[in-house]
């Protein structure tokens, strides 16, 4: 199978015992999420991150796939990370940091999490409740990648949003929603204030109910969705290494 350019995994090589899992968004590419691997790597943190099933290959295939696919998926890199590291951290955008709370709360040993724009809920449509049901007759609707503000960046995403995969990421929202209270690692959010995808609600009802005694907001001035590929990226990769530094101790 064809893995199309810009889907690959990818696996970056650190100089201590801690790792991070690193995960991508629905219908997105690693290559969302590549630069800011490559500042953790540089930062001394081994660093994983799977392709999840159906991505990379054309839209269509993610009709194919369910939620505990990529549950899978991610899963595998976290074990793969954890073979070679003593200290695990996760992180994500938008479907991606969703993955990441749900491994957070299937492992506990998770030190901390780190989530950018995640998805915990859609923004309100009335289509949505039709979503179990349109899935059947109903393939894909116009694509929501590229949410980006800088013009000269496009992401490397699919063209269209398989209705399957909207309804498998809302049996994620449910299955993550219901045990966030489980979670107590530490915490950090980055927010785009102006985000076309993803409601800023979510900040709050993240926040709300998980039970960790850190939790820290950085809100995003100057991007869209996609932020790691956005204006203020660095704000990201560099914040998000003092948070861990933080939590886990300085490398040597």
């Amino acid at each position: 199978m064809r893995i199309l350019p810009g889907f690959e995994p990818f696996s970056f090589q650190g100089k201590g015992d801690e790792g991070v899992l690193l995960i991508h968004g629905f219908t997105g590419s690693t290559t969302s999420i590549r630069e800011w691997g490559e500042y953790l790597a540089k930062s001394g943190y081994h660093v994983e991150s799977p392709r999840l099933s159906g991505h990379g290959t054309r839209w269509q295939d993610v009709n194919r796939y369910r939620v505990e696919d990529w549950l899978l998926d991610v899963e595998d890199a976290y074990h793969l990370l954890k073979s070679r590291v003593r200290t695990m951290y996760v992180a994500g955008l938008s479907m991606g940091g969703l993955l990441a709370l749900a491994m957070a709360e299937e492992h506990p040993e998770i030190k901390a999490i780190v989530l950018v724009n995640h998805a915990l809920e859609f923004y309100p449509h009335p289509l949505l409740p039709l979503v179990p049901i349109l899935r059947f007759v109903l393939p894909s609707v116009p694509a929501i990648s590229s949410d980006i503000k800088d013009p000269n960046i496009r992401e490397i995403a699919y063209d269209r949003t398989p209705v399957n995969g909207v309804y498998q990421v809302r049996r994620l929202q449910k299955m993550v929603s219901e045990r966030l209270s489980q979670i107590t690692q530490p915490l950090l959010i980055f927010k785009s204030r102006e985000d076309h995808v993803l409601p800023v609600s979510n900040v709050e009802k993240t926040i709300s109910r998980v039970s960790s005694s850190v939790k820290e907001v950085i809100w995003l001035e100057n991007s869209y969705h996609v932020a790691t590929q956005d204006y203020d990226k660095h704000i990201i990769f560099e914040r998000s290494v003092e948070f861990l530094k933080r939590i886990g101790g300085h490398h040597g």
